[in-house]
């Protein structure tokens, strides 16, 4: 649970009510594509439990979950559909379709094809911690967490979060960490990075499972490569690798983390509050190290709201 993590601000305008989320939530569950269906998502429990709750609540924290099922009809399979009804047409009228023609062939031989299509399902942990104000999508692709927070914002009226910024750039931060050999209070280097070149030439150097405390990567920086990724490890309890776009990757709890941990206290809450528990101390931690969190009023692309008609815009938290 919590591998990755995009973190959103949730304005402090929206009323969190655990009731009220439980309530949207569950009138929007995750069914599965219908025969012709391509795409389908919604909401499933976080137990797993049949018409179980659609937000669980523990230690305070929020847990939800996001599933989505997608029918792919592989592009080969569907051009040799379409050229067979091509040939067809030109056979029986001595004719060639138009364009116009040919893209309905197509849609009508994906119809055809739909019902045949494999599906493939995914599904995603959703964190709120309403006392922070953050919200969390356990995802490394923006455009899913996207996705993720537009569905939410869609089905809570009142609902206005942003991307969490920093003042300072994860990236500007992690080439200071690594030309001067010092990570921030707390946070140690670790054995990852990539670098890539902000020139025409897009070159890119990788490090995996090597020292980065070498003159090679610090070459490297002064020639005017950048850290794109750079893993490090937070108070020795949780290693992580940090991206230039402010994503946590690959989380990993360490052994410390569970030290007194018998076997028995496994289980679906025990997992929550040790992840959640570790995450509400680093997530400060990380802002503070990228120069605290930047001001309201400064605009962040990648901020969402529902205006008075309904729809979905773009503006800030």
């Amino acid at each position: 649970m919590l591998k990755n993590l995009i973190v959103y601000r949730i304005s402090p305008l929206w009323p969190a009510d655990l009731a009220a989320i439980e309530q949207a939530l569950a009138a929007a569950p995750f069914t599965e594509c219908g025969q012709t269906q391509e795409k389908s998502r919604g909401w499933i429990a976080p137990r797993g439990e049949a018409h179980g709750a659609m937000v669980e609540a523990i230690g305070g924290q929020w847990i939800a979950r996001y599933k989505t099922e997608a029918k792919a009809v592989p592009g080969e399979v569907l051009a040799r559909k379409v050229a067979e009804r091509v040939a067809l047409i030109e056979r029986e009228t001595g004719r060639k379709p138009g364009r116009k023609e040919t893209k309905e062939l197509k849609d009508e031989a994906k119809l055809e094809l739909l019902p045949m299509a494999f599906a493939k399902q995914a599904s995603t942990w959703i964190w709120i911690d309403p006392t922070a104000r953050t919200l969390v999508p356990d995802t490394g692709s923006q455009a899913r967490a996207d996705d993720i927070v537009t569905a939410l914002v869609e089905l809570l009226p009142g609902l206005s979060v942003s991307l969490l910024s920093t003042q300072s750039s994860p990236q500007a931060c992690m080439a200071h960490w690594l030309k001067e050999q010092e990570p921030p209070t707390g946070f140690t280097v670790d054995r990852e990075c990539e670098l890539k070149a902000a020139d025409e030439s897009k070159a890119v150097v990788k490090y995996g499972r090597h020292p980065l405390d070498i003159d090679e990567v610090q070459a490297h920086i002064e020639a005017g490569k950048l850290p794109t990724k750079l893993a490090l490890t937070w108070d020795d309890r949780v290693s992580f690798v940090l991206t230039e776009g402010l994503q946590v990757r690959k989380l990993a709890f360490l052994d410390v983390v569970f030290e007194g941990r018998s076997g028995e206290d496994g289980g679906f809450d025990a997992d929550v509050a040790i992840a959640t528990g570790e995450l509400c101390k680093l997530i400060p931690d990380l802002i503070e190290a990228l120069g605290g969190e930047q001001g309201p009023g400064v605009p962040c692309p990648s901020s969402l709201a529902v205006d008075e008609a309904g729809n979905v815009t773009a503006g800030a938290a």
